[in-house]
């Protein structure tokens, strides 16, 4: 295991689960994440790339959601835990994401390549 998958683990093991609005997908925009992280998701044709950032979408969001949601990035798992990328519907877990946690993952965002998704 890599030390950046080391750090993925941590991240995703403190950041705040809660339950979205169904069938809302406001925060599946286009967003960039580590190549470690997009290694972990399905290849997309570049036609689904061109398709998906044409309507400000993400590749991965299907009819029923995001296809992805066990493997989503951390920038995902962040939407709606934090303030800074808060749920326009107002949903959000019992605690909010620990301040250092967060600082510790804008830290790691800032240290790696990143990728559009």
């Amino acid at each position: 295991m890599t030390p950046n998958s080391q750090k993925i683990r941590f991240f995703r093991e403190r950041i705040p689960s809660f339950e979205c609005k169904p069938g809302c997908h406001d925060c599946c925009g286009p967003v960039t994440t580590s190549t470690e992280e997009m290694a972990r998701l399905p290849v997309k044709s570049e036609e689904e790339h061109a398709a998906a950032l044409a309507e400000l979408s993400c590749p991965h969001l299907g009819e029923k959601g995001c296809q992805v949601y066990a493997e989503r990035p951390l920038i995902c798992r962040l939407f709606g835990t934090t303030p800074r990328l808060a749920c326009p519907h107002g949903k959000r877990p019992d605690a909010m994401i620990d301040a250092r946690i967060e600082q510790q993952i804008h830290r790691y965002f800032a240290e790696v390549r990143h990728v559009l998704v």
